[in-house]
């Protein structure tokens, strides 16, 4: 089985889903291949590091309101085990940390450098738009961090990160987390660990009828 996911690292559904994902994955039987692809919530630059608070107030129409929806993800997250701090995070444009996710990858730590980008971005307040905060956390999870700072600042792993993003207009992907199975099947949305499990119990039934 074939799983890809459209995910964009500041976005809290993607890491609540990224995380309902791999338990429903735990004890599945069969190969699973599952690669993260590049999506962004938002292209817009952001020339200088912003409370994610204040960016976000006048999207959800106002700081009341927006102050809801975090404490509400937040609650879902916690749930999950999972650490949102909203007062620490700030707003990045995250196309060059999916560069750095690519090149991770390159070398089979694509899924240990998101969660390290998510961590970071979440509870840990770091500015996912900084080369230099990029590459210190490539350095930490095994990455060579002179190397991560180098691709960085240069225009490597770009049309990779551009083809992820034409790939998911072409497959009308407008909201993240998007997981398409065997490009057959589609899941959206961050749904809960058992109703996964049973989308990869269903497909996998599928598939094999389809192959008997």
């Amino acid at each position: 089985m074939n799983i890809e996911v459209w995910s964009d690292v500041i976005c809290p559904w993607c890491y609540i889903g990224k995380h309902r994902l791999e338990s429903a994955l735990q004890g599945f039987g069969g190969d699973v291949t599952l690669t993260f692809r590049a999506y962004q919530l938002d292209p817009s630059p952001v020339p200088q590091p912003l409370p994610i608070k204040q960016a976000l107030a006048a999207k959800f129409g106002g700081p009341q309101q927006a102050e809801q929806m975090f404490t509400h993800v937040s609650a879902v997250a916690a749930g999950d085990g999972l650490i949102l701090d909203f007062d620490r995070a700030v707003l990045a444009n995250t196309f060059n940390a999916h560069r750095l996710i690519a090149w991770a990858a390159g070398q089979d730590l694509q899924l240990m450098m998101i969660e390290t980008l998510q961590r970071a971005h979440f509870a840990e307040g770091i500015d996912l738009g900084s080369h230099a905060a990029l590459a210190r956390l490539a350095g930490s999870v095994g990455l060579d961090e002179q190397a991560a700072l180098t691709h960085l600042e240069s225009p490597a792993g770009t049309d990779a990160v551009n083809a992820d993003l034409v790939e998911a207009r072409e497959l009308g992907i407008t909201s993240v987390p998007t997981f398409v199975i065997d490009r057959k099947y589609v899941v959206q949305g961050a749904q809960e660990t058992s109703v996964l499990r049973s989308a990869l119990d269903e497909i996998a039934r599928r598939e094999a009828v389809e192959a008997s």
